[in-house]
């Protein structure tokens, strides 16, 4: 099939499309570089630089034809939405309905979506929480992807676009930007490794579901034939504090360095775990990859890089 990756060249979207690759399928990748890496990208892929919110996206999808959108490009960082909505809102609400809408103009009949399981469900009530529980992000980021969500149904019912949104918990893994404040295993890893010492934000009591990359990929290929509309949590149903995270990385890393504490981060959920059996009935999905593997697969990937 002809698929287009928005944000392929980023840490998910960019092994998303090298699994596609694999598969057979041809790939074209358009991103913006913004935090996404030109080194990401697939040889096999045609590569666009572009943002989603430009009107040269019209362009593109006048000459992909293609059968699948994957949506992963994004304003990523909790934090820039908390300070700044009105640039989230352009980008992850105006630019995500820019390409439903080109997808109904261009005859796109499925699109698979990266939303949120971390964010959308806010402060939770009940661990883990399913697709079901109440919507209450306490963040713009999750405000904008639970909106987008909306426009999916809307786009569903009216045009009978196939799609399917998948709210991620925590993922981790090799690629993942470490410069940025969101991705707190990236982030430790390249303290660690570089004898930088790393910040816990608050008392570090704070929990995720973390889930490592190549799970979520498998998420996503399994999507790929889905027909209808669906919201599915891709995690693990595990809940794990941030202090545990530094202790398992600085174990793996061999470093030293102090538990050193900071601020709590504005906009951040106290606890957040998904719960993944709804996927796992519907599309036959379950995690795979431990987290002690995972995050031993990560330290070895930035110890590579280093």
């Amino acid at each position: 099939m002809n698929i287009l990756v928005t944000g392929g060249a980023g840490f998910i979207g960019s092994h998303i499309s090298d699994a596609l690759i694999d598969d057979g399928h041809k790939i074209t990748i358009v991103d913006n570089l913004s935090i996404g890496k030109i080194e990401n990208v697939p040889s096999d892929a045609e590569f666009i630089r572009v943002d989603i919110t430009d009107k040269e996206l019209s362009d593109v999808f006048e000459d992909g034809k293609f059968d699948i959108v994957y949506h992963l490009a994004a304003q990523m960082d909790v934090r820039v939405s908390v300070s700044d909505p009105v640039a989230d809102l352009m980008t992850n609400i105006a630019g995500s309905v820019k390409i439903l809408s080109l997808c109904v103009e261009h005859n796109v009949k499925r699109f698979i979506f990266a939303s949120s399981g971390g964010t959308v469900y806010g402060e939770q009530e009940v661990f883990p929480a399913s697709e079901s529980h109440s919507l209450n992000p306490i963040c713009p980021y999750g405000v904008a992807k639970l909106a987008v969500e909306k426009y999916m149904y809307f786009y569903y019912r009216e045009y009978g676009i196939n799609a399917v949104s998948l709210r991620y918990g925590n993922v981790y893994g090799p690629r993942q930007n470490p410069m940025g404040e969101a991705g707190v295993v990236a982030i430790f890893c390249h303290k660690l490794l570089s004898g930088v010492q790393p910040y816990i934000n608050g008392d570090g009591l704070q929990t995720r579901d973390y889930i490592y990359v190549n799970d979520v990929v498998r998420a996503n290929l399994s999507a790929l034939k889905q027909d209808g509309f669906h919201i599915l949590n891709i995690g693990t149903g595990k809940e794990t504090n941030v202090v545990t995270i530094f202790d398992m990385l600085s174990k793996h890393t061999g470093s030293n360095a102090e538990r050193k504490h900071r601020e709590e981060a504005p906009g951040e959920q106290r606890r957040s775990v998904i719960d993944p059996s709804l996927v796992g009935r519907i599309l036959n999905w379950y995690p795979t990859i431990e987290l002690e593997e995972g995050l031993a697969l990560t330290v070895k990937y930035f110890k590579e890089q280093y």
